[in-house]
């Protein structure tokens, strides 16, 4: 990503695609994202979110979707993002529907929020998904941004984390910061709601919430990915996680 593309992810300006079939909720959040300062574009299922994408509106900064869509669930249209590249996501839930939000972090969904749902709790949530989606800063010596753990490699200026046989495995913004948060702290214990706040995760949340632990869950396949391979990420019950591998700096 260049560095215009990083301003705009980073200011207001971004294109924001909304895909909701309630037209009353549709207005609401069109309404609140643009006085919020950014460009809006509308769908109401994936038919219509499909054409926006391909329209010349271009692709989206960030979709805002809705779980409960006619035709195609927002569920079934976040598999098909995900299959399509790593364009952020935000799912929109019914409240008290934690099987959908536990379901959409599966999936890939960076974030969630629970209708009816705050504006400006809104407004910080997409904000901080977005700077999650920006580019690291790249420091002037890039080898101090490669960390090394049981033979993995994360470019942190790239954002990329490549495997001991050499193959590029795909993070997505929350497993990024969560990874990070990790092999910054290796050796120490983090609870929830440090997890929550090192990753960048947005304020205010339960940190009994099940994001983190859902999250971890989805690392940990990915960068544990053989039966009876070793245990890089422990669980300290009462206590949180610890990452258990040595980290060096490349």
């Amino acid at each position: 990503m260049n560095e215009a593309s990083e301003r705009r992810l980073l200011d207001p300006e971004a294109h924001l695609l909304v895909v909701e079939d309630d037209g009353e909720m549709r207005q609401l959040v069109a309404r609140l994202l643009r006085e919020a300062g950014y460009r809006v574009s509308l769908a109401r299922d994936g038919r219509e979110m499909w054409e926006v994408m391909e329209s010349a509106a271009g692709e989206p900064d960030l979709v805002l979707l809705d779980v409960m869509l006619p035709g195609s669930s927002g569920l079934d249209l976040l598999r098909k993002l995900r299959e399509r590249g790593r364009i952020p996501v935000m799912m929109l839930t019914a409240r008290g529907e934690e099987m959908d939000r536990v379901l959409g972090l599966e999936l890939g969904a960076d974030d969630y929020v629970a209708k009816p749902f705050a504006p400006r709790e809104l407004v910080a949530r997409i904000r901080a998904v977005l700077r999650r989606a920006a580019p690291a800063e790249v420091e002037r010596d890039p080898r101090s941004r490669h960390l090394t753990f049981a033979g993995w490699v994360l470019d942190a200026a790239r954002r990329e984390l490549t495997s001991p046989d050499g193959a590029v495995v795909d993070l997505s913004g929350a497993e990024y910061d969560l990874l990070l948060a990790f092999l910054e702290h290796p050796g120490r214990v983090l609870s929830r709601e440090q997890l929550l706040e090192v990753a960048k995760r947005r304020v205010g949340v339960d940190p009994f919430d099940r994001t983190v632990d859902v999250q971890v869950s989805r690392l940990r396949r990915k960068i544990e990915p053989e039966e009876g391979s070793p245990s890089l990420i422990k669980t300290v019950r009462g206590a949180g996680y610890v990452f258990v591998a040595e980290v060096a700096r490349a």
